[in-house]
């Protein structure tokens, strides 16, 4: 298994509901909110694996790669755009379902989704790919579908601020200390990978999400 792969496999089935959401007929109001159902507790659960599996660990890789800076980065986006996804789900509740406000909110939803997507399957998941063995990536992945499986009925959505997140992370992984201020390693010599950088996901620099 890689991680990469079943983040992937969940944008997949995500990309699958929205669609068949598009076929549905609109007076079908009970099959649409089943649909509508499982995919927004879906939604929130790939993030809340993300955030609790996935982007501690490219952290983690980008600091020891000597790339904290880009990891940090993505890991910013990555949590704002959780938090897009997650209000823009939560705002369907608010329209009669199969009305047009309704299909336009889904619409939103999907929007939002599918950018962060996008974006994740371009840079995240293809660093992680270049920066982690496969056998971190198969470890991280079994941690990942045991996660989705423990909570296959949902997790509560509660948005996160992007750059606490970070801080925390690096904080509980002990990352501040993994570098010193020019960029070398806490033990000496360069970072691995061989690259400088300025410090370890410094919080200073973080910029808003």
């Amino acid at each position: 298994m890689d991680i990469t792969q079943l983040i992937l496999d969940d944008h997949a089935e995500q990309r699958r509901l929205f669609a068949i959401l598009e076929q549905l007929d609109p007076a079908d109001t009970e099959s649409l909110s089943a649909v509508w159902d499982r995919l927004a507790t879906f939604l929130e659960l790939h993030a809340a694996a993300e955030e609790a599996i996935f982007y501690p660990a490219l952290l983690r890789v980008g600091v020891r790669a000597g790339r904290a800076a880009g990891a940090e980065d993505e890991t910013l986006d990555a949590i704002h755009d959780h938090n897009d996804i997650r209000d823009a789900a939560v705002a369907v509740a608010g329209h009669q379902v199969g009305t047009g406000s309704w299909y336009a909110a889904v619409a939103a939803a999907n929007l939002a989704n599918s950018d962060h997507m996008a974006e994740e399957e371009r840079e995240g998941l293809t660093d992680f790919r270049r920066l982690a063995s496969l056998q971190l990536r198969h470890d991280l992945a079994v941690s990942f579908i045991a996660f989705e499986a423990r909570n296959y009925a949902g997790v509560p959505p509660v948005d996160k601020d992007p750059a606490g997140y970070v801080r925390e992370e690096e904080q509980r992984q002990g990352l501040d200390g993994q570098l010193d201020a020019t960029g070398g390693s806490a033990t000496g010599g360069p970072a691995a990978g061989g690259a400088a950088t300025e410090g370890s996901l410094s919080i200073g620099s973080l910029r808003e999400g």
